[in-house]
């Protein structure tokens, strides 16, 4: 698998030494460039923002972009075959888990919602093609930062490639280099972009390599004008101490997603709120940030916490059959198997229970009565913690305000603005419905920020200046 697309005016990389990374998958090629070849690479970008990127209406862009989604949506595209055919194997997702989010990933590419986008982070989109009016008389003008340096955290396939449409979209040349997890997408994407819209593509590059140390990256690092990274709390602090103090950071670590059953969802509506639960606990196999980690169920309803986790359990059997799970590393296993362990321990003693799929699935589902709030060892695994009140799931958050982003929530009868303020005064970035935890609009404000404001630098003309 080539894990590598590299501008048409960049020398080929033929002269290169071309390596082999086996660890986590399929084995991938990649180029070690060295330090010189680096920063002539970054020379490219930087000259193809200047003579078109800069200077092209931000409508080409989104042109080109939707060009390629529709390209990733269509069956009988030889772009969406490439993807799928390698999608799976190498994100360690099962293939039709893979295409799901393919599916759904490629649909926020597409030209509306794009300028959706646009639209909910700037007034007047054209300030991203020169000065427009502004406040008091006086113009503005936004502009991405000429180079902009990418680090995908490769959990989630696409995550990469939407950061790398953002930054895109307001002008800013993108060197990425994606996760071990994530390299077929923003390989194949950027590929796309080539055939559609070669000026364009001239602006992007995609280079995997393994880890962190190294020259490609200390000269990304030292000579980008913006990093964007995607990781935990390691990575992030590891970019942050590497960086020139005049270079920007746009940091999106690992988070934590809850969810909030009321008492008003244990009705005659449990098993569907149950399905929805169990959906936004299955899709990516819980690695992504959205992802719930812990459900606080109310008592009081038509049904108790502990029959609603069954009812969720059954859900996540049944998903199973549709979207199976992905393969698990030899480490994680152990770490299920350990936990699930405890748990029927516990359930023998009279302390909660246990429900899973067993050896040939991971789904997982906890009923832990006064259980705390903490990450869950992911591939489906999740706590069921039943609670009096949904105050006391409250009062349970305020130790992960740091970790806390989206909040999936049923059944809150005549609560929901009383409990998303509670949140929003938490630190949670987004409260939705259960059902659309999985699928953030583009135009979410990712980790409290307007996704493509982070990414531009203002230009305010005053009256007569």
């Amino acid at each position: 698998m080539r894990a590598w697309h590299l501008p048409l005016a960049f020398p080929a990389v033929d002269r290169e030494i071309v390596r082999l990374h086996e660890d986590q998958g399929p084995p991938v090629e990649y180029p070690v460039l060295v330090e010189a070849r680096m920063q002539e690479l970054m020379r490219v970008l930087r000259r193809a923002r200047e003579d078109t990127l800069a200077e092209v209406p931000v409508e080409r862009v989104v042109g080109a972009v939707d060009r390629v989604a529709r390209r990733l949506l269509d069956p009988g595209d030889r772009l969406r075959r490439s993807v799928i055919l390698e999608l799976g194997p190498q994100s360690g997702l099962s293939d039709p888990m893979a295409e799901t989010i393919l599916d759904r990933m490629a649909r926020d590419w597409t030209r509306d919602r794009l300028l959706g986008l646009l639209g909910s982070e700037f007034p007047d989109p054209l300030v991203l093609d020169g000065f427009r009016p502004g406040f008091s008389g006086g113009t503005v003008r936004a502009l991405g930062f000429p180079l902009t340096f990418h680090l995908g955290a490769g959990t989630v396939p696409g995550v990469s490639v939407a950061s790398l449409i953002r930054a895109l979209m307001v002008k800013s040349a993108v060197l990425l280099k994606p996760g071990r997890g994530d390299v077929t997408l923003p390989v194949v994407f950027a590929q796309g972009l080539e055939e559609v819209d070669p000026e364009l593509a001239g602006s992007v590059a995609v280079v995997y390599w393994p880890g962190r140390e190294g020259p490609q990256g200390e000269v990304a690092l030292r000579q980008a004008d913006l990093v964007v990274v995607y990781g935990g709390d390691e990575t992030v602090r590891w970019v942050r101490d590497r960086l020139p103090p005049s270079t920007p950071l746009r940091a999106y670590r690992h988070r934590l997603g809850v969810g909030l059953v009321g008492r008003g969802a244990l009705g005659s509506g449990a098993a569907t709120v149950a399905r929805a639960a169990a959906r936004a606990v299955a899709l990516f196999d819980q690695r992504g940030c959205v992802s719930p980690h812990v459900l606080y169920v109310e008592d009081g309803g038509e049904m108790g916490p502990a029959e609603w986790a069954s009812l969720l359990a059954a859900a996540l059997k049944a998903l199973e059959e549709v979207l199976p799970s992905g393969r698990l590393t030899d480490g994680e296993g152990a770490v299920l198997q350990q936990l699930r362990g405890i748990a029927e321990l516990e359930e023998g003693a009279g302390r909660g229970a246990v429900h899973h799929g067993g050896p040939s699935a991971p789904w997982t589902v906890f009923f832990t009565p006064g259980g705390r709030l903490e990450p869950s060892c992911l591939n489906r695994t999740v706590r069921v913690i039943p609670v009096g009140d949904l105050a006391e799931a409250l009062v349970a958050m305020e130790g992960w305000t740091s970790y806390l982003q989206t909040v999936g929530v049923a059944g809150l009868e005549n609560r929901e603005t009383v409990i998303a303020e509670a949140l929003a005064r938490l630190g949670a970035s987004r409260v939705t419905s259960l059902g659309a935890v999985p699928w953030p609009p583009p135009w979410w404000h990712h980790d409290g920020e307007g996704p493509l404001r982070a990414l531009v630098r203002w230009t305010d003309r005053e009256p007569n200046g």
